[in-house]
C-alpha cells in the first residue's frame, strides 16, 4: 500500500542558509532552505523567497543578496531567523551575530558563518507561494579553516521538520 506524503519529506535532509539582503540600519538575515546552483558559466544560483517576506522587499528595492553558509553550531540561531521576521525584530541584534563589509554587494555577510557568495539579481519570478530570484554569483570566498578541511558544515540533521514544511497534512 502507498500512502499520501508531504513532497518536502523525501528531500530532506537539505542545507541551510542565512541570506542577507538590505543594508545599514535595514540589513536582514533571512533562513533559506529552497537554495540551489542552477548555473556554473554563468555562475547562477536560485533561492526562492516567500512573497510575502520582508526579504523578498529587501531583495527587490536592492536587486542584491548574500548567501551565507553557517556551521551547526549557529542552528539556534539559523531557525530563529527563520522563524521572526525582520520587519519586526532587528535579527543581526537578536541573534548577536555580526554583519561583516561584503566584497562587492551592499548586504552585508555574517562573519559567524564559514562560506559566502555575493549575488546581484538576474532574474525573477513567481513560483507559486515564493519568488524565485536568480542571483549571479559576483564573489564567491571562504574561511581558511573550510578550505583546508579544518571546521565542516552539515546538512540539516534529524527528522523532517513538519512543523516547517509540513502544511499539507
Amino acid at each position: 500500500m502507498r500512502l499520501d506524503v508531504e513532497y518536502l519529506e523525501f528531500m530532506w535532509p537539505m542545507r541551510h542558509f542565512l541570506i542577507t539582503c538590505g543594508a545599514g540600519d535595514r540589513a536582514n538575515i533571512m533562513a533559506v532552505s529552497f537554495c540551489m546552483p542552477v548555473s556554473k558559466s554563468p555562475p547562477l544560483i536560485a533561492c526562492a523567497i516567500g512573497k510575502d517576506t520582508y526579504s523578498r522587499k529587501l531583495i527587490e528595492l536592492g536587486m542584491e543578496f548574500v548567501v551565507n553558509v553557517p556551521t551547526k553550531k549557529l542552528q539556534a540561531k539559523v531557525y530563529y531567523c527563520g522563524f521572526n521576521s525582520g520587519a519586526n525584530v532587528d535579527k543581526f541584534k537578536e541573534t548577536g551575530m555580526t554583519p561583516g563589509i561584503a566584497k562587492r554587494v551592499n548586504p552585508p555577510i555574517i562573519e559567524d558563518c564559514v562560506a559566502f557568495m555575493e549575488c546581484k539579481v538576474r532574474e525573477s519570478f513567481e513560483t507559486g507561494d515564493k519568488i524565485m530570484f536568480i542571483g549571479e554569483v559576483l564573489e564567491a570566498y571562504a574561511n581558511e579553516e573550510i578550505i583546508r578541511g579544518k571546521t565542516e558544515f552539515e546538512y540539516a540533521v534529524g527528522n523532517f521538520p513538519r512543523k516547517v514544511y509540513g502544511g499539507r497534512f
